[in-house]
């Protein structure tokens, strides 16, 4: 069997002249970079025609969902039934590309090319949000080192686009005063850069502006906040994130537009690519379909909860991914196992989509169930599912998508569109102006199936700063684990009655979130014993072993 790297590889792109234009694009709404891949920038007076199609998924595993495959799948699969369709997709973080989950650009049959640029260094977006935080955090220790502001607390922290828990928490300023002043620092990963969810939230530019003015970098001695714009380094920001707020064009194995752009992560950050390849897609397709990072209770509540809210997108469908090797994971067959046919398991594992099935049915569109098929599934598997999937009143179809591409996404092209010919009304899970605590319980509640939010001392100390500031009734993003509804990720299914613990409350001024820290979250995450860099290589002029 072909690996994904082997099938990307054997395509022969469309050149990215011919492919703008086959999407409409004028010359001056697009800038190659190379022969396979541009820099869009449309005409403002461009109208959004299409309907937004949100792909997400049933808690996750550590084999993944595949949810990123099944959107390429169902574009492509649309096409094929004679709808325009484009992608808006996030850009893959070299973190998990060289640790444990491996690239992000799809599989099998169903993924957008060129797979090794954008699984790599791509047109340099993640460089320069990386380049940007870092020369924030340069700017504001060079302040305080000349005098010219003194804090008593500082959040900024430094990122870089890989794995390393040895940065997670350090020191830096030592060596005598000429070398800056002793503070307690360290590393994040960039996805968990402000400046990405900054970027990928902004409508354009001067959203982008007043954004990043708005980001707290400290506190002075008086507790006031001290923000970029104070320091004055918003114009240098500007400068280095210029071409990176411009979506970047490819294209899937079958020829659909995509747009790749923005990454932050689902667990500690919003989870969705940009406001701006979103947009995008919307002006250039009939269909735009995008995802959100981790199953529905992360990526899916932050895209309606917090994107939508601050684009003014209305989806006109949800696909929620599943897959025989989820629900037997959630039914309690251990990872080595889920391969194996085991109905039992399947059927234990029902209740996790029966609950993420209700946490969509909660925010409105209609729903389409999709299980991404594996060769191994039996016949008994798929149907239980189909069966369950009938009995609660929603769509469901088989995607096939890694082994035959559109082909085997059309039942899936075929129920969407069914579904987004009937939309229904978006309801946010809280009202915007409720406190943060009111937001995550009803979060937790309505969402997650839980009973209630328990702060600790340190979150609650956190809260109190946020009410003295103003901050206490922005929008709320959790970052906790994939694994699970709750905090726990060992708690596999659809547990009921928990209560969520809120280690700390992180203020994202420039976001327009308060992030809540639910359970041990790493903002910087480490690398496995084996990681995935160790099978990469270089054989005569190919990149090998991406996955």
């Amino acid at each position: 069997m072909k690996t994904d790297i082997e099938i990307a590889q054997e395509h022969k792109l469309i050149p990215i002249d011919e492919l703008a234009h086959s999407a409409g694009l004028t010359d001056a709404e697009f800038e190659p970079y190379g022969r396979d891949k541009a820099k869009v920038q449309l005409d403002p007076s461009r109208k959004e025609k299409g309907k937004l199609i949100l792909v997400t998924a049933t808690s996750g595993m550590p084999a993944g969902s595949g949810k990123t495959t099944t959107s390429i799948a169902l574009a492509q699969g649309l096409k094929r039934i004679g709808r325009s369709a484009a992608l808006a997709l996030r850009e893959p973080s070299l973190g998990p590309v060289f640790g444990m989950k491996g690239g992000a650009a799809g599989g099998g049959y169903s993924q957008v090319l060129p797979m090794e640029a954008i699984n790599l260094h791509f047109t340099g977006d993640l460089h320069a949000i990386t380049a940007a935080n870092n020369l924030l955090a340069a700017l504001l220790d060079n302040a305080r080192h000349q005098g010219q502001v003194v804090l008593k607390e500082i959040f900024w922290r430094r990122v870089m686009d890989v794995n390393e828990r040895m940065l997670r928490n350090i020191i830096t300023g030592l060596g005598g005063p000429a070398n800056g002043i002793p503070t307690e620092a360290g590393f994040d990963i960039t996805a968990a850069s402000e400046l990405m969810a900054v970027l990928c939230l902004a409508n354009d530019m001067e959203d982008l502006r007043a954004r990043i003015d708005r980001i707290v970098l400290g506190l002075r001695p008086d507790g006031t906040p001290f923000t970029c714009a104070e320091l004055g380094a918003t114009g240098a920001l500007l400068a280095l994130l210029l071409e990176a707020f411009k979506p970047n064009l490819v294209q899937s194995i079958e020829g659909n537009i995509a747009f790749v752009h923005g990454g932050p992560f689902a667990n500690i950050a919003h989870g969705c690519n940009s406001v701006a390849a979103t947009r995008a897609a919307l002006k250039l397709a009939d269909y735009a379909v995008t995802e959100a990072g981790f199953g529905s209770d992360l990526g899916a509540e932050k895209f309606f909860n917090i994107k939508c809210r601050a684009a003014g997108f209305k989806p006109a469908a949800v696909v929620l991914v599943t897959s025989t090797r989820a629900l037997k994971w959630h039914g309690g067959v251990p990872l080595p196992e889920i391969g194996a046919p085991n109905l039992e398991a399947v059927e234990r594992g029902l209740v996790n989509l029966d609950a993420h099935i209700a946490n969509l049915r909660h925010f409105g569109p209609n729903i389409v169930v999709s299980l991404n098929h594996f060769h191994t599934d039996t016949d008994e598997e798929v149907e239980a599912i189909r069966m369950r999937c009938a009995a609660l009143g929603v769509r469901f179809a088989v995607c096939d998508g890694f082994a035959r591409g559109g082909e085997g996404a059309m039942e899936l092209a075929r129920e969407v569109v069914e579904a987004a010919d009937d939309p229904h009304p978006l309801v946010n899970t809280y009202a915007e102006d409720a406190p943060v605590v009111d937001k995550i319980e009803a979060i937790v509640t309505q969402v997650y199936g839980g009973a209630g939010v328990k702060l600790s001392a340190a979150a609650m100390k956190d809260l109190k700063r946020l009410s003295d500031l103003g901050y206490d009734r922005l929008p709320v993003c959790i970052a906790k684990t994939p694994f699970s509804l709750t905090a726990d990720p060992k708690a596999l299914g659809a547990p009921k009655g928990f209560v969520l613990p809120v280690e700390r409350l992180i203020l994202n001024a420039g976001s327009g979130f308060v992030v809540a820290m639910a359970g041990s979250i790493m903002r910087m995450p480490g690398l496995p014993k084996r990681p995935a860099a160790m099978g990469i290589d270089v054989v005569n002029g190919r990149i090998t072993g991406l996955a």
